[in-house]
């Protein structure tokens, strides 16, 4: 048997099928928190840019779901479910994991988006094709003007 010794932690064993975008928001974790969680804020920041979201059902619970469709610029409907899992449908196979995280940093919030897919493959695609990154990353940053502007008018109000 070998010794391992005081190595370096090993990479993850899905780092190859996951995408993890961060960020840090200049505004509480518990309002970031609620622009998650709360379906009326959803549709204001959700997406990449030049989408917009429609939401069909939303529970924020153990067990809920949230269905929604986003609407691309091109006019391309793309279906999505949000629960554990992010899928076009439940049942779907090709769904992936999907975790955000929201963790203080000071008067900020420390976001992070981690999506774990079933192979390599369509995790790949995601990256490719649906340009999942930069969607994310836009995604993040409308929330992150959302909320500061919430932030902004709580401050003037």
């Amino acid at each position: 048997m070998a010794a391992t010794g005081w190595e370096t932690p090993a990479q993850s064993a899905t780092a190859d099928r996951e995408i993890v975008i961060t960020r840090v928001i200049s505004a509480p974790r518990e309002l970031v928190f609620e622009a998650f969680a709360e379906v009326r804020h959803l549709s204001r920041w959700w997406g990449p840019e030049g989408f917009t979201t429609t939401t069909r059902a939303f529970e924020f619970r153990v067990g809920g779901e949230w269905d929604f469709v986003m609407h691309g610029p091109d006019g391309t409907d793309y279906q999505e479910r949000i629960a554990l899992l992010h899928g076009e449908s439940r049942g779907d196979p090709n769904a992936f994991e999907s975790v955000v995280t929201f963790a203080p940093d000071g008067a900020a919030t420390r976001i992070e988006m981690r999506a774990v897919f079933p192979t390599k493959q369509l995790r790949d695609e995601a990256v490719e094709k649906y340009h999942a990154i930069e969607g994310g990353q836009q995604t993040l940053s409308n929330l992150a003007a959302y909320v500061t502007e919430i932030v902004r008018k709580g401050v003037e109000g």
